[in-house]
């Protein structure tokens, strides 16, 4: 008998061993009661300082680099010198430009004198014809005298006819050789590369002696206070992402610094690539310790909502395709379908159809559950996380 009771007490505690521990122990679980908060949603996504503005300052004409003028790194001024290209024979074709142009103005005032002398030869000739024609009405003179004087009065108005269009082709002239001289000069000042705007030179492209074409870039500047952040963000968690949002930002060289700013534009086109949005954040005070090309973690502040119905984002399951959470019934679990809206920065999500205040959700377990599983609330679970 005494072996038979020692047996009974170790088939007991091997049930009861089994029961608390082995594979028909209950799951143990934490959980939550669905209540009402006030949710306050952000975005998250890491982004790239860059320039808004940026400009390639570079001759419009294939020459030589003569000088560069300023380093990376300088403020410069709109107009201010970059650099110059080496005119090669550009002075000596201008200056060529500006004799024929004075040449030029001389003419029209020989063409203007001549004319006045045509036209006082012109008056001249016409009273001498007008009066010997009287007189040979008279017959106080010959026929061939009033005929000759009305071939001078005619050969006057040839002169005076031919004066007037020298005058016309000089002033063309003037007109044409004042172009050449213009171009000619706009070509030398083009040869001075000024600063569009004001900013900063981020790159020197070429160095003197070197030889460019044209377009190519002697000087790079960036507007100095251009600078934005080039956001990228997750297309499955875009959701409210819209142009004036504000934003905090944190420099990877400044990460105990938070600096605001706001969502400038959101581009049209996201990157099919990487699955993610892309949109514009510009400081509302740019630092100036700030550079171009640095990377930085930027936060997204949504509008909130007010005493929304919330459950913890980690009680979400996904069960035959449909998105979850186990809910704990008088005698039995319960996978109730939900529809979900934002989440909160503090991993809340707000729920929209499905639950009700006061219902006791499933948030963490040790193993995959199902209707039949018994489980057993407890605070925390080892490994898993409360």
């Amino acid at each position: 008998s005494g072996f038979i009771l020692a047996g009974a007490v170790l088939l007991a505690a091997f049930v009861f061993v089994v029961a608390r521990s082995g594979p028909l122990a209950p799951v143990r679980v934490t959980q939550a009661l669905v209540a009402r908060a006030d949710l306050a949603p952000v975005l998250f996504g890491i982004g790239v300082v860059e320039a808004r503005r940026s400009y390639q300052v570079g001759p419009v004409a294939a020459g030589r680099v003569l000088r560069v003028v300023v380093d990376v790194g300088d403020m410069v001024r709109a107009g201010q010198l970059l650099a110059e290209m080496d005119p090669v024979d550009l002075d000596q074709r201008l200056a060529s430009a500006v004799a024929a142009a004075a040449r030029a103005r001389n003419a029209v005032d020989t063409s203007a004198a001549q004319l006045a002398d045509s036209v006082a030869r012109r008056e001249v000739a016409a009273a001498n014809a007008r009066r010997y024609d009287d007189l040979g009405a008279k017959g106080f003179v010959s026929s061939s005298v009033t005929e000759g004087k009305a071939q001078e009065m005619k050969s006057a108005e040839a002169q005076f006819s031919a004066a007037d269009a020298t005058l016309a082709g000089a002033r063309q002239d003037q007109a044409r050789l004042n172009a050449e001289s213009a171009a000619a000069q706009r070509q030398r000042a083009n040869l001075r590369l000024l600063a569009p705007v004001d900013g900063v030179v981020s790159a020197r492209d070429a160095e003197p002696g070197s030889t460019v074409v044209a377009g190519q870039a002697v000087v790079r500047m960036i507007a100095a206070d251009s600078l934005w952040i080039k956001l990228r963000l997750d297309q499955n968690r875009s959701a409210g992402l819209q142009a004036g949002l504000p934003a905090d930002i944190v420099l990877r060289s400044q990460p105990a610094r938070i600096i605001p700013g706001k969502v400038a534009r959101v581009e049209i086109l996201s990157d099919s690539v990487t699955e993610e949005r892309i949109a514009q954040v510009a400081f509302d005070a740019a630092p100036v310790d700030v550079s171009v090309g640095e990377m930085c973690e930027v936060t997204l502040r949504l509008p909130g909502v007010r005493q929304a119905l919330v459950v913890p984002s980690a009680a979400l399951r996904v069960r035959s395709g449909r998105t979850g959470v186990w809910v704990q019934g008088p005698d039995r679990l319960n996978f109730v379908a939900v529809k979900t809206g934002i989440v909160g920065a503090d991993g809340m999500v707000q729920v929209l159809d499905g639950l009700k205040e006061g219902d006791a959700v499933i948030v963490h377990s040790e193993r995959d559950l199902s209707e039949d599983t018994r489980v057993k609330p407890v605070t925390a679970i080892a490994g898993i996380g409360s």
